[in-house]
């Protein structure tokens, strides 16, 4: 076979890795087509292109652009990160720390293959992928690049040879195997990922490639297409992300492709479309003919077969794609012209949030990677230390955070934000907030580039790289997929993260467009309601906008230094000890007990695996008086806000050279995490301890964030209707927790004295238990546990708990045949949202793997059936439960259908379940158990990880270290008839132990809904039959509800303490 010639048009990286011997042939790929995500050059009849989302690189489909979310935080200098907004605030009411399940239960995601967390991911290096997406695609079927990558699965082009399955025969074709896919529709790109295990690796390559060669566009697929893009979009209409990112899109060039709807909706794909003639597969067979080209594709393979190997497979594979020399044009011409400057949008939003956007426009810096300008300016104008601007905004009680940096658009233009969050008096300022952000840049202009600032981003960065963890090889491939179309071969592992030249003129060539004459403003507030005068046309945002005043615009020309603005000291905690420990004789495999006191469990374990110079330090500190009540809780809560705000400018240096810490308020007391470079840890951690024991309140804080509080208490009713049902359902299965009503009506009662007079009580009395896990020794994990200990009986005169104060709060039992139904209705969105919990039992080895089987077997058909077959929604999720030792199979759907319907349909699923099982052969039995052990004993890829297994063990009380093998080799003696025999006695309908609660979260516009019912009319797409429920208890009142019934026993630790002390 030859190799691939100089001339071959898909760029290609393949990465040879070792694999244990369970995974020989296991193969991570993706394949990114680098189409124009911006183009000039389409057709006439496809005028009016469609925009690409610049900010959703690196973020699944479900998750909204990063620049636009409610807050931001600074621009981080390693590895060359944008301006990531903070996360949101923790949860006002803690969950009850779960039990650690062996596969973690993930919340529902709207992929085909459930993310283990909706959460956004943190800001990562994403790979710079400028495709056809959204822009290319025609101006009147706006989404129509989405479209496409939905019907690409759906049906094959026509007189194309068929090499694999169709629609639903080609998921379980993908996991029978298995395959796991993944479409990352939001993306500006068009990008497929592939991970593949145990069949031979041309097999797996063979099925890919045929997305690329031979697409389907089956007809009898379309509806189904166009109703889950609109699902989609549906579901994002009231997330103020969304609703910010289109509306900044806009207020631009409308004749610009940045300008045009991106994602779309029913409307534009079939609606308008019918109503105009189109025939939209033609559109789409157009789109996907003109735009998938070989010269702008990129492929990155990783796998255990050496290079030459892999190389010669994907040159086999693909050389077949077509290279149809498609142009990339760049985009000189920026969004936002002089007509779009100076001027200030007021925007009403769905939450009630308070957000100050400055933006300016800036050309491409992509080509000056070497140097990064904009990353120096981001560093320094998103700084967070002492003499920054947010330093100084934060003392007027103006913001609260902020974010600064570059923000991508397209090939030759990109944005530099300043972007803040306003507290109430910050919003009678903003003139005055973007007047110090202009000194603050005349501040840089008159110091001009500073080599040492860019010589320790350069420093940090290099620090980042050379010890970087390993990542999750679907993510690395696309990543790496991306960058390939911008960087050398020789640079793609190095380009996102080591600087090398310091440009000062490229640094003033940016900081020169940061001035008055080049701003846009905008400021999002409830208090524009009513005030407002246009309303942006696919979301519907309400606001106005109003040109800048000239004198406003002088007085920020004319902005003078100010003398409380510094630039950063020289950052003391960037590590310079990177020494890998010897492993000590005694050292064990999992973590071991090596204090056990009255006062505090000590938890040890050596790394023996990733040898950085890492390492994750864990406490809980138990506390009786921290969820007493919803007074103490939101003092509790408030607390540690205020602690962490005040340790703000003292620890952003920790975090810029690669150590953070994590603290929050927990049911049974605080977390604190401390993770990173080992080096300087103790020195944080010890400030850290010593602000907790001698903490003094700020008033103009206390107040500032207690209204905050206030308002993310209020902003849950704005929240997906899926979440609110899982939120019901913990509500109701937890022996304690209290809802978000009774928190806001307890917080007028949290006064300054009072919290003043709490803090020492809660400390008063504390066990506190730890896991110190990395690269440490056992004397040098000893002597930071005593350090704690001392510093807190020292200064807040800390004393031990009783045994019998330790106590964890359990699960609700509920009772044999039982089924119960707890309705509320979503005030915001008009969705409806369900989570059906089937209690099952407490965890042990069998239960455990009884219930893990059933939902591995279950999971792909789940899909499969429900959303993509009866179309209930874009999310569609089933998986294992667990809390407080307890355990069950949850369903959890949003949906335009009421949830009665939902209900029903779920029930025909598990009926149809019971005779698939039964008809499964023993082989496709085997092969679940294969697939599940895989990913059971799947090792942690990153120290972080794993440290936060064994803390899921510690903090549920279980300690059962070696989960995964002792449940495994339990797994492998199941038979089929094990879990027949699970289903027929824990879920059917009829079933003697069936324990069921479900969750109806009604729409907006709904008043009332039944809790059963009868379909008849929906029987037009061949559905199974629904068999007919009982009438469920309703529940009226859930303190009465948990009043009337049991709780299950705590979980009995799986280890002997004495025993386990050395």
């Amino acid at each position: 076979m030859r190799a691939p010639p100089q001339t071959w048009p898909l760029a290609l990286s393949v990465f040879a890795r070792p694999c244990p011997l369970r995974t020989l042939s296991q193969v991570h790929l993706a394949a990114l087509p680098r189409t124009p995500r911006l183009t000039q050059s389409v057709p006439p009849a496809w005028e009016g292109l469609v925009a690409a989302l610049p900010q959703l690189r690196g973020q699944t489909r479900s998750s909204p652009p990063a620049a636009a979310r409610d807050a931001g935080r600074a621009h981080r200098p390693r590895p060359r990160p944008r301006p990531r907004p903070p996360p949101p605030p923790p949860s006002p009411s803690p969950s009850p720390s779960p039990s650690p399940s062996p596969s973690p239960s993930p919340s529902p995601s709207p992929s085909p293959s459930p993310s283990p967390s909706p959460s956004p991911s943190p800001c990562r290096v994403p790979g710079k992928t400028r495709s056809p997406g959204r822009a290319a695609a025609p101006g009147r079927r706006r989404g129509a690049a989405r479209r496409t990558e939905h019907a690409q699965w759906a049906g094959p082009a026509p007189g194309a040879r068929r090499k694999r399955p169709r629609c639903s025969r080609r998921l379980r074709w993908g996991m029978r195997y298995p395959l796991a896919w993944l479409l990352h529709s939001a993306r500006p790109s068009t990008f497929r990922s592939v991970l593949g295990a145990r069949l031979p690796l041309p097999e797996r390559l063979c099925g890919f490639a045929q997305f690329f060669l031979c697409p389907l566009f089956d007809e009898s697929c379309k509806d189904r297409e166009v109703n889950a893009v609109d699902s989609e979009h549906e579901k994002n209409v009231m997330n103020d992300a969304w609703r910010l990112f289109q509306l900044e899109k806009a207020t631009g060039n409308p004749k610009h492709p940045f300008s045009k709807f991106g994602t779309g909706n029913k409307y534009t794909l079939e609606t308008r479309p019918n109503q105009e003639g189109i025939d939209v597969r033609q559109e789409l067979l157009k789109f996907h003919s003109t735009y998938y080209s070989s010269n702008l594709m990129a492929i990155c393979v990783l796998g255990r077969e050496s290079l030459d190997d892999l190389t010669n497979l994907v040159v086999k594979l693909f050389s077949e794609v077509e290279n149809k020399n498609v142009p990339l044009p760049e985009f000189p011409e920026h969004p936002f012209q002089e007509e779009h400057l100076k001027q200030l949008y007021k925007i009403v939003p769905i939450k009630d949030i308070r957000n100050l956007y400055v933006t300016f426009p800036i050309p491409d810096l992509q080509k000056y990677y070497k140097s990064n300008p904009g990353h120096y300016l981001g560093h320094l104008i998103g700084h967070e230390g002492p003499g920054s601007l947010l330093s100084e905004l934060k003392s007027k009680g103006w913001v609260n955070t902020l974010v600064g940096g570059q923000k991508e658009g397209a090939r030759g233009f990109m944005f530099f934000i300043i972007n803040v969050d306003l507290t109430e008096e910050g919003l009678l300022h903003v003139e005055d907030i973007i007047l110090h952000m202009f000194q603050y840049i005349q501040k840089l202009r008159a110091e001009g580039p500073q080599e040492w600032v860019f010589q320790e981003c350069k420093d940090l960065n290099a620090v980042a790289f050379r010890f970087k963890d390993k990542e999750r090889p679907r993510g690395y491939t696309s990543k790496i997929a991306g960058i390939l179309h911008y960087y050398p071969l020789e640079e793609v592992l190095t380009a996102e993260y080591l600087l090398e030249e310091f440009r000062p003129d490229l640094i003033e060539m940016v900081l020169d467009k940061l001035r008055p004459e080049n701003v846009r403003v905008a400021i999002v507030s409830k208090s524009f309601e009513g005030k407002t005068d246009r309303t942006e046309e696919w979301y519907g945002t309400q606001y106005k906008q109003e040109a800048v005043p000239d004198e406003v615009i002088k007085k920020w020309q004319n902005a003078d230094l100010n003398g409380k603005f510094k630039l950063p000291t020289k950052n003391e905690f960037i590590p310079t000890n990177f020494e890998i420990l010897s492993l000590e004789k005694e050292a064990t495999p999992y973590p071991s007990l090596i204090k056990d006191t009255a006062m505090s469990k000590l938890w040890f374990k050596q790394d023996d695996k990733f040898f950085l110079p890492k390492a994750c330090l864990n406490f809980e500190f138990f506390s009786p008086f921290a969820y007493v009540d919803p007074l103490h809780c939101n003092m509790a809560y408030l607390y540690l806000e205020l602690l962490k705000d005040s340790l703000n400018e003292y620890a952003y240096a920790a975090e810029l050279a690669g150590l953070s810490y994590d603290l929050q308020n927990t049911i049974y007391g605080m977390y604190l995490s401390v993770k990173g470079y080992n080096d300087k840890q103790p020195i944080l951690l010890k400030k850290i301890i010593e602000k907790m024991a001698t903490f003094e309140i700020d008033e103009k804080r206390f107040e500032i964030i207690k209204e905050a509080y206030m308002r993310s208490l209020n902003n849950f009713r704005a929240e997906q209707p899926h979440q609110h049902a899982m939120y019901y359902l913990r509500l109701l299965m937890t022996e304690v927790a209290w809802t978000k009503d009774e928190l806001k009506e307890a917080l007028d009662d949290v006064t300054l004295p009072r919290l003043k007079a709490f803090i020492p009580q809660l400390l008063s009395r504390l066990h506190i238990e730890a896991l110190l896990h990395g690269n440490i020794t056992k004397q040098a994990a000893l002597g930071i546990m005593q350090m704690v200990e001392d510093t807190l009986i020292e200064h807040a005169h800390t004393k031990p708990l009783l045994p019998s104060q330790l106590v964890r709060y359990r699960e609700v039992q509920l009772p044999d045949r039982g089924w119960f139904v707890y309705q509320q209705r979503n005030e915001v969105h008009n969705n409806c949202g369900i989570e059906i919990y089937y209690q099952t039992d407490m965890q042990s080895t069998s239960e455990n793997m009884f219930l893990e089987l059933f939902c591995q077997i279950i999971s792909e058909p789940c899909f499969n059936t429900l959303r993509t077959k009866e179309q209930l929604g874009y999310i569609v999720f089933s998986g294992p439960r667990r809390a407080n030792g307890i355990q069950g199979l949850r369903f959890i759907i949003q949906s335009e259908k009421p949830p009665h319907y939902l209900e029903s349909r779920v029930e025909a699923f598990l009926i149809t379940m019971e005779k698939s099982i039964e008809d499964m052969t023993e082989e496709a039995f085997q092969k679940h158990i294969q697939a599940l052990a895989i990913r059971r004993l799947d090792k942690p890829k990153k120290l972080s990880a794993e440290c936060a297994k064994y803390w899921g063990e510690i903090i549920s009380q279980q300690y059962n270290f070696d989960r995964d093998n002792t449940e495994v080799a339990y797994l492998k003696t199941l038979t089929k008839e094990d879990i027949i025999k699970f289903y027929k006695e824990m879920l059917a309908v009829d079933a003697p132990r069936r324990h069921k609660v479900s969750v109806h979260v009604l729409a907006r516009e709904m008043d009332s809904c039944p809790v059963v019912g009868e379909f008849p009319c929906q029987n037009d797409i061949n559905l199974s039959q629904a068999p007919a429920l009982p009438q469920p208890e309703v529940i009226q009142n859930m303190t009465e509800f948990k009043r009337g019934l049991p709780l299950f026993p705590l979980v009995k630790p799986h280890i002997n303490f004495m025993a386990a002390k050395l």
